[in-house]
Order: C-alpha cells, then structure tokens, then sequence
C-alpha cells in the first residue's frame, strides 16, 4: 500500500515501525472512511482512489497542512472568536492582533504551510492573470498587499520596463526584500510601507500607477475596512488607472466542492487571522466597489484554481 500495492498487515507494520495494533486501528479507520480497501481473501491492503488523492493531489496536500499545522488547536476556540469578534485562535501562537503581523515570527512548519497554502491559490492564477493585467500595457504597477513579492517578480520578468511598488506592512516588506534579492528585475521592485487598516493611512500619490493590483488582498478585511481602502485608493486614480481585484468568490466556482472549500476557509479568517473577514460573495464586493466611487468595467472568471478578476475604473 505504501508503494501503490496491496500489502498484509505485517509487511505495513514492518515499513512504517508501527506495531501491527497501531497499523490495525488505522486501517480500520481509513476503511471506515474509504481511504484504503481490503482484499478478505488474500487478506490485503491498498490504497483507494481517495487515499492516492489524499497523498498525491498537490491542492489536497496544501489544504491539510493549512489545516494542520495552522488551523487546528487555534479552532478550539471557534465560539470565542464568534462571540468576541477577534482570531481567539491566534493566541495559540502569541499575542497578535492579526495573523499577518504574526507571520514573520510563526513557527517555521506553521510559516511554511501558510505561505504553501496562499501561494498555491495565488500562483495557479499569475499566467493567465499576467495576460490580462499587460493588456492595459501598465509602465507602472502599484501591487497592494504583495506579500513576499511573487507577483512583483512575475511582472518584472513579463515585461524587462514596467516598475512594480509593493504597499504592505514594514515586516511584510521586509520577508518581500530578502525573497527577491539577487533575482531578475529586483531593481525594478519597490517598496512602501503602509497599514492599510489605519483609517488615516493615505495611499501615496507620487506613484502614479496605470494599474492597481490587489491579489487575495480584500478578502483579509471586514466590509467596513474594504469600503475604507477602496474609498482611499480610489483618490490616487485617474480615469486612465485600472484597479485589478483577484479573489476566489465562493459563488463564481464552476464545481460546489470548490465553493464549500472558500466557505469553510472563512472560519480560518474568524479563528486565526483577524476575526472579521471572509471569503466573499461577488455580490458583496461589487457592492462596496460601488460605494467607493467606482465600477466595474469587465470581470474575468476561471483562472487557476477558481480565480476571478475584477476591473474596476473611477466613475
């Protein structure tokens, strides 16, 4: 079963140093919820189409470590942040108010799983999003919220002129600086710090950008706090900018699996990353794209693994 064969229990137990009690438990477990069948005559054991999936399917993969080394011991306190408002989760970790300060000083398994988990979604998307963004033929890109600067680095290898500033927090930038150092195009990354949560925090008008990109950027935010940044960066544009908002909207999913699995990834942003936010409904965001003073002038569905692009200019 171990190498995509039937095995007995013994030879299970020998490869895996479990004693065969161990080695029965599990398999009776995952028989119950049909990872591995059994063959009563030659009293064997192998995977099913669902276990092969759990071990080798790479999304599968990012979700359960997500789940694990991020989620799981925070999730005890789901009533909590219901009731309270705030990541009760995050404590688990230390004293934060919110996931994102927190992720230059989480455990490392715990740091890798949640980048694997955000790059994952994220980088499915970047060569059909990349098309989309350069037909607007940007020499100036703002890229808010840009993380460890993966998109910054696919745009400045798109195109050898185009000037890329990332905004994020000074920890952010920091992470951002050291992942691109030494590559292709790092001159040509910027970056400005900014806590977009402040509602004071002006978005720098001396940039000047054609186009704005926010990349599963707002849906870390409640609705009050996105009216808040749209409503702010939407004063640094002109009507030629372009406001490019990339999110998985749970109702934009071709297939129900895909929309149950951005539901059930809100209760992540309730426990542990900042107890307001979720994944969005369309609806709702166009809605608060609306209250800002801005339209949607074209959306592109079914990028990557569920992606959908909002292109929004001033009104």
């Amino acid at each position: 079963m171990l190498r995509d064969k039937e095995m007995k229990i013994e030879e299970i137990s020998a490869a895996t140093s479990l004693s065969q009690y161990a080695v029965k438990v599990l398999l009776e477990a995952s028989l119950s919820i049909g990872t591995v069948l059994v063959d009563p005559e030659k009293d064997t054991y192998s995977l099913s189409k669902v276990g092969w999936f759990l071990l080798n399917d790479p999304a599968t993969r990012v979700n359960v470590d997500f789940v694990h080394d991020v989620n799981y011991e925070g999730f005890f306190r789901l009533e909590e942040a219901l009731n309270e408002g705030r990541p009760a989760g995050l404590e688990h970790f230390g004293d934060w108010p919110t996931i994102y300060e927190a992720l230059s000083s989480l455990p490392d398994q715990v740091k890798r799983s949640w980048f694997g988990f955000d790059h994952f979604y994220s980088n499915s998307s970047f060569d059909e999003a990349l098309e989309i963004v350069f037909s607007l033929h940007p020499s100036r890109i703002l890229d808010v919220g840009g993380n460890t600067g993966l998109w910054a680095r696919q745009c400045v290898a798109y195109d050898p002129k185009v000037e890329v500033t990332i905004i994020d927090l000074p920890q952010q930038l920091e992470m951002m600086r050291k992942a691109v150092a030494g590559s292709a195009g790092a001159d040509r990354i910027h970056g400005r710090p900014m806590n977009m949560l402040s509602p004071d925090a002006a978005f720098p008008d001396d940039l000047d950008p054609d186009v704005i990109w926010m990349s599963q950027f707002l849906d870390c935010f409640s609705e009050e706090e996105i009216l808040s940044i749209l409503t702010r960066i939407s004063k640094i544009m002109r009507p030629e900018t372009r406001l490019c908002i990339m999110e998985t909207f749970w109702d934009r999913q071709r297939f129900e699996p895909a929309a149950f699995c951005l539901t059930m990834t809100s209760l992540y942003f309730t426990v542990m990353a900042n107890g307001n936010s979720k994944m969005y409904h369309s609806d709702d965001m166009i809605r608060l794209i609306d209250a800002a003073s801005l339209e949607v002038e074209s959306i592109h569905d079914g990028l990557g693994q569920g992606h959908s692009i909002l292109i929004c200019k001033t009104k």
